[in-house]
């Protein structure tokens, strides 16, 4: 625990003007950020007396070792820099609002030639105009299937479509009158895309131009005599009321307008909001965080704001946004907003009418989901703090193990060997976390060695970043840790850039891949692993991380030096965790292995040409149409391939030369040469 006047910035040296500041742990690692109209009052109040502090700030406070600050202009300025901020450190004291799901929109890509209708999740793309977002993806089709009546858009995926223009045949859509079919041609690419958009309009509210368009054209149909075409437009009329109708008027005056209420206790919020536009409730979510800085339903409100239309552009953010309480800067997030949509948006509390009783309604929904969540994590809560409490009563440990590594080693045989670390921190894993190795020190099948190899590349990585930062020096009176027996090479982690290697940048809270030391390292086997990472630890001069071993066959909890293992009762908590752990490491280095080995039989010789990247190669094999037929083409023919130049064409045949083609396969039953035809491998 620090003491925050060690590191309290002297009372000249802060500013006071408008500004961000960042309190920092003693790893470098961010843990908090907030703003300030004046940075100098704001960052004072944190290094008051401890007693005076709320529990929460007072546990901030004494985990981070500095403070520092950037100056900005405005209020507004500040606000964005925040929650750039918040986003990019993920600071473990900021309240950050997390859902277990991804919520479907409604989605039209008008950034294609022929614009589709589809169910999205996740991130939001340029070009794509969203509605939603939905509680359910199947309320999505319903109402699409409805609009397609009067609305025949595509809707098929990027596959069938290119099938339908190859084939000139539609898919069943087109043929039952939902799909105006512009694969084969029945409508021009302009028509399709002027559907698109009144499609899109409908959505966004503007419903009455369309059910009286299709009134007065089912009237004159009728007076004309054309009675099939005045009932199917009947019937276009009656399913577009009938899609309204899933989504009822709230609001009388056509609002677009998006209501936040908050539910709280001492220790967690709910947020739901409901998105209103056009009069009617167009979707709803919710969210459920810890309270793990001290704020109000203010406050609340403003962390909700930020993360809300943080990556919110235009229409996305409505022109009214209705909040049980005002942020204590409600100018200068009014004024955020304002630059988010391009025009003027109202951030206001409802006092009266239809507005304040569907704010009702929302605070109804947020008090019963708090209520929902807390039945849920009750049991969870208590039972990963029980797990920990056992597993450090077990292996004799000081406190409980808040973060827990555990490594697997995998292989085929002694083939592609590899190994897998995962981490789970308060007893839940953490997968921006996990990392994987490949075993390099040695050939062939040794888990032992492998184990130590790991653990070794592992923890010298972290010795290393603590010496980066000065967080670690030897001192005279420190004697030097011990020279590993064995290579230790630097980690060789999937998907890294040479770049991570090199010397670092200055250190901008960013997480680093091994900067984190864990409390407990488990390993995937018995008595032999265990005493292998132990003195891969020994051998580092680490002596403050315990170490256990996990043996399938009993599951016994082995420790280092010891000849009995630790045996936890089966209906233990802590033995659960253990072997969740376990199994997750297992699971991911079984993957990465299984990847590894189907990428090794997927090669190709034309792997090996230096500088032929992917879309070459395809097109030499889509020229040819095997590797076998390749291998027998001239170099003057390999020439022939649009984008290979004469010296690649050289070094293709070289390399195809240099590979004899494999054995021809033969039928075991009948003794028949079964004829190659490699068309992507050899």
């Amino acid at each position: 625990m620090a003491d925050p006047s060690s590191y309290r910035p002297k009372p000249g040296q802060i500013p006071d003007s408008p500004g961000v500041y960042k309190f920092r742990d003693e790893h470098r690692r961010v843990i908090y950020v907030g703003k300030a109209k004046n940075l100098r009052q704001r960052v004072a109040n944190y290094f008051q007396d401890l007693s005076g502090l709320h529990p929460r700030t007072r546990t901030m406070v004494t985990t981070a070792a500095s403070v520092e600050w950037t100056v900005v202009s405005t209020e507004v300025e500040a606000l964005q820099l925040e929650y750039s901020w918040i986003k990019e450190f993920d600071p473990r004291f900021n309240v950050k609002y997390r859902d277990d799901k991804s919520y479907p929109y409604l989605a039209v890509t008008l950034n294609e030639e022929f614009p589709r209708v589809q169910v999205m999740r996740g991130a939001k793309k340029k070009g794509v105009r969203y509605f939603g977002p939905y509680g359910h993806a199947w309320a999505i089709r319903e109402t699409v299937d409805l609009m397609l009546r009067v609305f025949p858009v595509r809707t098929c995926s990027a596959g069938v479509f290119k099938n339908a223009e190859r084939t000139g045949r539609p898919c069943l859509l087109g043929y039952i009158g939902k799909c105006s079919a512009p694969c084969v041609g029945r409508v021009a690419p302009e028509e399709h895309r002027e559907l698109a958009e009144d499609f899109c309009d409908f959505m966004a509210g503007r419903t009455g131009t369309y059910i009286r368009r299709l009134e007065k054209d089912m009237t004159q149909a009728a007076e004309e005599m054309e009675y099939e075409r005045a009932a199917r437009l009947r019937d276009d009329a009656e399913a577009l009321k009938r899609a309204m109708e899933k989504s009822a008027v709230v609001l009388a005056d056509a609002t677009d307008a998006d209501l936040i209420a908050v539910a709280e206790d001492e220790l967690e919020a709910a947020l739901q909001i409901f998105h209103v536009r056009g009069g009617r409730v167009r979707g709803q979510r919710g969210w459920v965080t810890d309270k793990v800085e001290a704020v109000d339903t203010s406050g609340l409100v403003e962390h909700a704001l930020q993360q809300l239309y943080g990556e919110e552009r235009g229409d996305a953010v409505p022109k009214e946004v209705l909040v049980p309480a005002l942020p204590e800067d409600a100018e200068a997030v009014s004024q955020w907003l304002a630059e988010r949509r391009g025009s003027q948006v109202s951030l206001r509390i409802p006092q009266r009418g239809d507005k304040k009783d569907l704010m009702a309604t929302v605070q109804r929904n947020a008090q019963q989901a708090l209520g929902l969540h807390k039945t849920k994590r009750a049991s969870d809560l208590t039972t990963r703090s029980r797990a920990l409490e056992e597993i450090a009563g077990a292996l004799g440990l000081d406190g409980a193990p808040l973060r827990i590594e555990c490594y697997d080693i995998s292989h085929l045989q002694g083939d592609d060997v590899v190994a897998s670390m995962v981490v789970f921190e308060d007893g839940l894993a953490r997968k921006s976390e996990y990392r994987r190795f490949q075993i390099k020190g040695f050939e062939g099948q040794d888990d032992v060695r492998s184990m130590h190899e790991v653990i070794g590349r592992r923890f010298k990585r972290y010795l290393q970043d603590k010496e980066r930062t000065g967080e670690w020096e030897e001192t005279p009176e420190a004697a030097p840790a011990p020279a590993p027996t064995g290579p230790v090479p630097a980690p060789a982690l999937t998907g890294a850039s040479p770049a991570d290697d090199s010397e670092p940048r200055e250190d901008d809270g960013r997480p680093k891949r091994f900067a984190y030391p864990p409390q407990l390292v488990v390993v995937d086997g018995g008595q032999p692993q265990v005493a292998a990472a132990k003195r891969a630890l020994d051998e580092l001069g680490i002596d403050d991380i315990a170490v256990c071993g996990l043996a399938k066959r009993l599951e016994e909890v082995w420790l280092p030096d010891d000849d009995d293992p630790v045996v936890l009762p089966r209906s233990s908590e802590g033995l659960y965790l253990l072997q969740r752990v376990r199994d997750e490491a297992h699971r991911f280095a079984i993957a990465y292995q299984r990847a590894k080995r189907a990428k090794r039989v997927r090669s190709s010789p034309l792997d090996d040409v230096a500088g032929l990247g992917e879309t070459r190669k395809q097109a030499l094999i889509k020229h040819f149409g095997s590797v076998k037929k390749l291998r027998r083409a001239t170099i003057e023919e390999i020439c022939e391939v649009p984008g290979i130049g004469r010296r690649t064409a050289e070094s293709v045949a070289a390399a195809l030369a240099s590979t004899a083609p494999a054995a021809p396969a033969v039928n075991t039953a009948t003794g028949e040469i079964i004829e190659e035809d490699d068309g992507g491998s050899s």
